[in-house]
């Protein structure tokens, strides 16, 4: 419809949208199409979601809920009537449950098209589900960021499971009790209102809570909730609303219960959360953080991680947990296995979180303990004797000159040079443009102290292109002499440019597997 409209100026007024995401009546795009002789048969399906498209626009949530309360038998006072038809024309066709299935999946394809992260996304989905514990039969499951049940709806257990969640959204909510409802799911509850500020289950305790929470959100009550009890790991920052949600989780969590929380890459890291990040390590809560691949989110492709909490079921038990298990799955393809090979996982001990950072990034933690230090200490080892053998053959024979000045009488600036063709400008630095001038001569000469302070600005900037620089006049042979003095100490200076980095890179190695004792001194 993009090029249609601009093609043609008989095509149907835009009637609402954004001006990139445009909306019109479907019936009088329908009646275009007829007369252009474009038109196409399209399903029932498409049709109705056309139309509460039309209807809804960017709430389409609360249309999805009154869809899913007129097949419910609960009236549909909101729907529109051509929207009411379509419904009713498909109920008797098929049953209501796959309706709303297939309207639920359709939101959420266009969800993760448009880079939304309304609703959580199946690649998360699949990923919470994948690392979730098994389950009693008759289990507690609780999300407070539940949205419209996509995640809560996914952990499967045993029939007495009871599933409980809450969501800010009042539509969300309706909308995922009512799917709950036609699903025959009916060990499930889910109440509107904000988790934080208006928590809808004072008391529960479940054996699992799963949570896709807001991200990014600043005003979540924190001077509201300064003293609330649920922070027992510490008061959250403004900025960490993340962890306010985990504590929140956390509080809900029985005895023995674990918690599933998707989490942004940055909370692992960040300098305000680090006080939270090391009770939870100190306490034995904290038992896994698994880096999902990137593109498990659905907008961004970023990795965001999982981390897996338990609360412990005494001080004996707290005191056996030794390590936090990290899993790094940024390597894999977000829609491959979630089952890590042995060089993306690894125990880390407690002690070695608790630094001054508590960098819970499972990444940083694996690398160093799934790298050969033997074997890379004695590669680099090698490549800088052998780089440095090199240099030694590089530096040119120079022989005493006239001394210093002998070469400024016979000179010429750039400037002139280039006003009589011989340099061009061309690319990034200056090059001879005739037979008559070596290029490596002339940027040897430009690259001298003497020249570079002629080209230095009073601010301190240096260009080599330095007109006012003066180079001595020569034969063409002497130039190429000189000139092939200049190149060998460019490329004796990138030799030792490479020099410094390999022995940056040696005594990193060497002091690192020293300390982690994959390295010893020879006695």
């Amino acid at each position: 419809m993009s090029n249609w409209r601009r093609r043609y100026d008989d095509f149907p007024t835009q009637t609402g949208g954004a001006t990139n995401s445009p909306l019109y009546v479907l019936a009088e795009v329908q009646a275009w199409l007829d007369k252009q002789r474009k038109g196409q048969e399209v399903s029932p399906e498409v049709e109705l979601w056309q139309a509460m498209r039309a209807a809804y626009g960017d709430q389409m949530v609360a249309g999805l809920a009154e869809v899913a309360g007129m097949l419910a038998g609960a009236q549909a006072a909101g729907l529109p009537d051509d929207v009411s038809a379509r419904v009713r024309a498909l109920a008797r066709a098929e049953a209501p449950v796959d309706l709303v299935n297939g309207l639920t999946e359709r939101f959420m394809d266009s969800a993760r098209r448009a880079g939304s992260d309304q609703v959580t996304s199946e690649r998360v989905v699949r990923a919470v589900c994948h690392f979730a514990p098994e389950l009693p039969a008759d289990a507690t499951v609780f999300d407070p960021a539940c949205g419209i049940g996509v995640l809560l709806l996914s952990v499967t257990a045993g029939a007495g499971t009871r599933y409980h969640g809450q969501e800010i959204d009042a539509a969300g909510a309706r909308f995922a009790q009512l799917r709950a409802d036609l699903l025959d799911r009916p060990g499930v509850r889910i109440v509107a209102g904000d988790s934080l500020r208006e928590d809808g289950w004072p008391g529960l305790k479940a054996d699992l809570v799963v949570c896709d929470p807001p991200t990014g959100v600043t005003e979540w009550g924190r001077e509201e909730l300064l003293l609330d009890s649920r922070w027992e790991l510490g008061t959250p920052s403004k900025a960490e609303g993340e962890l306010a949600w985990l504590q929140h989780a956390y509080a809900h969590t029985d005895v023995g219960g674990q918690v599933l929380m998707v989490m942004p890459a940055s909370v692992a890291y960040r300098k305000a959360g680090r006080r939270i990040r090391a009770e939870l390590v100190r306490r034995g809560i904290l038992r896994q953080v698994v880096a999902l691949p990137p593109g498990t989110a659905t907008s961004h492709a970023m990795p965001v991680h999982l981390w897996c909490l338990q609360r412990p079921e005494g001080t004996e038990n707290t005191e056996m947990i030794r390590a936090v298990r990290m899993i790094d799955l940024t390597d894999n393809s977000p829609d491959v296995g979630l089952d890590p090979r042995p060089d993306q996982m690894a125990d880390v001990p407690l002690i070695e979180l608790l630094d001054d950072t508590v960098d819970l990034t499972p990444g940083s933690h694996l690398r160093a303990r799934h790298r050969d230090y033997p074997d890379e200490y004695a590669t680099l080892r090698e490549e800088l004797g052998n780089q440095l053998r090199r240099l030694a053959a590089l530096l040119p024979e120079l022989a005493p000159g006239g001394g210093p000045g002998s070469l400024d009488a016979a000179s010429t600036s750039v400037a002139d040079l280039a006003r009589a063709g011989l340099v061009s400008y061309d690319g990034p630095e200056p090059v001879s443009a005739s037979e008559q001038l070596d290029t490596d001569y002339l940027q040897g000469f430009l690259r001298s102290s003497f020249n570079t302070r002629r080209s230095t600005s009073a601010s301190g900037s240096y260009r080599l292109d330095g007109k006012g620089s003066r180079i001595p006049r020569m034969g063409i042979d002497d130039q190429r002499r000189y000139g092939s003095a200049f190149r060998a100490l460019s490329v004796f200076e990138e030799g030792m440019r490479r020099v410094d980095e390999l022995s940056r890179q040696l005594a990193e190695v060497a002091r690192d597997g020293l300390a982690t004792g994959a390295l010893a001194p020879e006695e």
